[in-house]
């Protein structure tokens, strides 16, 4: 019994390396390039968050990490994006800094709205952890997040959580379709 628990063990340490390296594919010059199959990945596990877990479970923590799980999507997203519009030649170099980055973007895409619009939401969802936040209605139907942003108060509940999910959803299609050009 205990061989089988070892085995299990370290065929889990050995899968693990592999699952993030297939994360990335590589190009003909040797570089690592994110793959659109991780953007999924993430956008499922945010998808059952959003209409599983927060239904069941009703609590803040699960929007902050519905929330976390967008932006590492956006993140991945974003450097997707990058890697296309060099290759395609519409910038020469991707910046490695996450604000750089964030501006290229805005100046590439300025006349695309699904970009726009998650560039703003990305703003507020990468600094979630350092803003001021308080639950309401925890454990009840109406539980909602109020976020102090740029001196507003934003209540993130199920409804405002359903708008992102849709300007998401649209920033995905949007990307298969600039990735596929």
């Amino acid at each position: 019994m205990v061989k089988h628990k070892v085995y299990i063990v370290l065929s889990i340490k050995t899968l693990t390396p592999f699952y993030v390296k297939s994360a990335f594919f590589l190009s003909k010059a040797g570089k690592r390039h994110l793959r659109m199959d991780r953007i999924i990945k993430e956008k499922i596990s945010a998808d059952h968050l959003l209409y599983v877990s927060l239904k069941y479970t009703k609590t803040s923590e699960v929007i902050v990490n519905l929330i976390l799980r967008w932006t590492t999507m956006m993140d991945y997203s974003f450097e997707r994006m990058l890697q296309h519009a060099k290759k395609k030649k519409m910038i020469k170099l991707i910046p490695n800094s996450p604000k750089p980055k964030i501006d290229l973007l805005k100046e590439i895409f300025k006349n695309k709205k699904e970009v726009m619009d998650t560039i703003e939401l990305y703003d507020m969802f990468r600094r979630i952890d350092e803003l001021k936040k308080e639950s309401e209605g925890e454990f009840r139907k109406n539980v909602a997040l109020k976020v102090y942003y740029r001196g507003d108060i934003i209540k993130v509940n199920l409804d405002k959580l359903k708008e992102y999910s849709i300007i998401l959803e649209k920033f995905i299609n949007y990307l298969k379709q600039f990735l596929s050009s």
